[in-house]
């Protein structure tokens, strides 16, 4: 009864979205029912990603959640670089805005709140510790790849800053290819969190895996179409409010696309697999830095307009404090619920510095 409530509740809430998109109606009410929605949808997402990962294991199926998850935020994206390039260039510094919100809205808020829901039910939860390890490193990279076009564009022309955008966007591509390779293939075991039998992962399964996988690309599908209705009503409603374009990139638009991860990421953390939350929220923001922000400044430069890599004092330190209060918690492969606190606490006071600038 309660399941059928949810997929009523679903139902209605895309329903409704779409009439008051394609309608015409309220900037406000288009963005409140489509926040609604997009919870739902979310809610739908979590579900079919857990189906797979009784079928794919933990790792692989927090990885397809992230990815599948990210596909609002790339959506978003896309169609804010696309308005970018057709004279509204201010657009570009709102992408990288939602670029930093996603990948601290995942370090601190999404893990916070898995780290917190899971150490309220258990007093101790664990992870493979040599994951951890190397999403440390991967977080470093990651910092790394974002702070050297920040300080190296000072001393470099419009069309060179633009140049070493693109270099290091494939170069982060290769590496992130290559880090899914390592992780999935040549050390697959190594990084593998638990062993369970076939028969044990296919009785706990809800769905078959061929209906797992198609509800998971119908949620990905349906997640991409309430966010896109979403971008359209963004710039009016920060208005009506007097949300600043960096607070409004950082935070609103990155916890609306970070939705899908929220509710899977503490759904896994409950049930006690950390690991498989932590693949989502960590692996999520590695996704974002290392793939979807590269592929962005490509993309772009398709498009005609190539949106550099060069982000903002702010947005760099935000960035950082985030990965390492995240690898300070995370490295030691063990979480409890006084660590989600920490992560939520530094995610409450950058929201705050972010809303004030």
């Amino acid at each position: 009864m309660r399941e059928k409530l949810f997929y009523y509740g679903l139902v209605t809430a895309v329903a409704a979205s779409a009439i008051t998109h394609y309608a015409g109606m309220s900037a406000v009410l288009q963005f409140c029912i489509a926040g609604v929605a997009i919870i739902f949808v979310a809610g739908f997402l979590g579900k079919a990603t857990e189906s797979v990962a009784h079928y794919a294991g933990e790792r692989i199926g927090g990885f397809l959640n992230a990815t599948f998850g990210n596909a609002a935020e790339l959506i978003i994206a896309i169609v804010l670089i696309q308005k970018a390039v057709n004279g509204e260039t201010h657009l570009f510094d709102m992408v990288k805005a939602s670029i930093t919100g996603s990948i601290i809205g995942n370090m601190l808020l999404v893990l916070g709140l898995s780290v917190l829901a899971g150490g309220l039910k258990f007093k101790s939860q664990h992870f493979n510790i040599k994951l951890a390890g190397h999403n440390a490193s991967l977080m470093i990279l990651a910092v790394i790849a974002l702070f050297i076009p920040a300080v190296f564009a000072k001393g470099l022309t419009v069309e060179h800053t633009n140049t070493l955008s693109i270099i290091v966007s494939v170069i982060l591509i290769l590496s992130y290819l290559l880090w899914i390779f390592f992780s999935m293939v040549t050390h697959k075991e190594e990084l593998k969190d638990h062993k369970e039998t076939t028969e044990e992962v296919h009785s706990l399964a809800p769905w078959s895996l061929k209906r797992s996988m198609l509800f998971l690309f119908i949620a990905t599908v349906l997640v991409g179409f309430v966010s896109e209705w979403l971008v359209g009503t963004i710039d009016q409603f920060s208005a009506k409010f007097g949300l600043s374009e960096l607070f409004v990139g950082a935070f609103l638009i990155a916890i609306i696309g970070n939705a899908a991860e929220h509710s899977a990421a503490i759904m896994m953390a409950m049930k006690n697999k950390m690991g498989a939350a932590v693949e989502i929220a960590i692996g999520s923001s590695l996704q974002i830095a290392l793939f979807v922000a590269p592929l962005l400044v490509i993309i772009s430069f398709f498009m005609g307009e190539t949106m550099n890599m060069v982000f903002t004092t702010y947005e760099l330190v935000a960035i950082g404090v985030a990965v390492f209060i995240a690898k300070s918690i995370s490295q030691d492969g063990s979480t409890n619920w006084f660590e989600g606190v920490l992560l939520l606490v530094v995610y409450v006071i950058l929201g705050i510095a972010f809303y004030l600038v």
